[in-house]
């Protein structure tokens, strides 16, 4: 009954009008910069990327209308079962190159899907759910233990499926999601130190080619024409934009950069826009971010403000990751920057946590005769 008093117009206006202004401002510049590459790069990266936005954008707002309290209550064990389920596909059949397998081809769709990145917005929702059923008792080792077999079978899986990098994300996601939730600090100082004393043996236990992408990946002038490459052909596109840029039909640098419009779309917008074009994306990023954070501190459910949490941590650690590769400061590990690498799952993924984050937002208001269960 009380879903029928609210209008279409009152649920669009409830809205967060700041996250869906800075969600579709970084989507402009990422169509805007892969235009100005088209001469180079073809237009099909323009028009599968304005189609994956599109259907972006409606995702997020059907997401929205719903309310998540109700959905994620009733189905919170089926998504994690449908995460499981799709990171097993991916381990026994799926795609991709340099020994990661990323990709899962579907029969009879037409396009390749990154499970990872939908198991992003599943995670997040099915792990908040666990932390509230646990809530006041989370430092109990028991709990701890489930909370991190819950976690570790889907991180343990994209593992095994190579993709190191969407699984550092998830490490840092569900660390922040635990610390906002009040798993006591000295559960993390444990863990880093048992990762600091294993470090040694660790290391042994790595390939020489694994030890040398992490080395150069540090330090890649040491390789420059293997695995120092891409970054820093990256830092050169990015030094050759200077404050304006080269303009939106200009720049050679990021030419020679290989799968420039995914992993290194930050290096095209520096050396088309400059300083200015990245200052921009910084400033929408960061803005999103704070106002997740807000979001998170006046969200009506405890395990709401752990979603609005474990999003702004994707977005943190994956924006972090992907400037710190396109300036040769981190290593290549294969994170595409939110709502700007050229990609359906990506952008897709993007605006799932954004429509979750809205839902969560336009559902903050109790509903005439709804009360607050204790």
């Amino acid at each position: 009954m009380k879903e029928f008093s609210v209008s279409f117009k009152e649920k669009f206006r409830r809205l967060d009008f700041v996250v869906l202004f800075c969600a579709l401002g970084m989507t402009a510049l990422s169509l805007i910069t892969l235009a100005g590459a088209a001469n180079e790069l073809g237009t099909r990266y323009v028009t599968v990327q304005a189609l994956a936005s599109v259907l972006g954008i409606c995702a997020m707002l059907i997401i929205a209308f719903l309310d998540y309290d109700k959905i994620v209550s009733k189905y919170s064990k089926w998504f994690y079962a449908l995460a499981v389920v799709l990171m097993i596909a991916v381990v026994l059949f799926g795609e991709g190159e340099k020994g990661n397998k990323n990709w899962l081809r579907i029969p009879g769709i037409p396009f390749d899907i990154q499970p990872s990145e939908y198991c992003k917005f599943l995670v997040i929702i099915t792990f908040s759910h666990h932390i509230k059923r646990v809530q006041g008792e989370i430092n109990k080792i028991k709990n701890v233990l489930a909370l991190a077999v819950h976690a570790g079978v889907i991180c343990g899986l994209i593992l095994l499926t190579g993709d190191l990098g969407s699984a550092l994300v998830y490490f840092f996601v569900i660390a922040v999601m635990l610390l906002v939730g009040g798993l006591s600090i000295w559960y993390f100082i444990a863990v880093a130190a048992v990762v600091v004393l294993a470090s040694p043996l660790l290391w042994e236990m790595l390939s020489t080619k694994q030890q040398d992408r992490i080395i150069y990946g540090f330090w890649p002038e040491g390789d420059p024409q293997y695995i120092g490459f891409q970054a820093l052909r990256s830092r050169a596109a990015i030094a050759a934009g200077g404050f304006l840029g080269s303009g939106w039909r200009g720049g050679t640098q990021y030419t020679s950069i290989p799968f420039g419009y995914t992993d290194f779309i930050f290096a095209i917008l520096a050396e088309k826009f400059g300083f200015f074009g990245c200052f921009t994306y910084i400033v929408l990023m960061s803005i999103m971010v704070f106002r997740l954070l807000w979001i998170a501190r006046v969200a009506r459910k405890d395990y709401g403000a752990y979603m609005c949490a474990g999003v702004a941590a994707v977005f943190i650690a994956q924006t972090l990751e992907n400037i710190g590769m396109c300036l040769a400061m981190l290593p290549v590990i294969g994170i595409t920057l939110p709502f700007m690498s050229y990609g359906g799952s990506s952008m897709l993924s993007m605006y799932l946590l954004v429509g979750l984050v809205q839902s969560i937002k336009s559902h903050n208001k109790k509903y005439f005769f709804e009360r607050e269960k204790a």
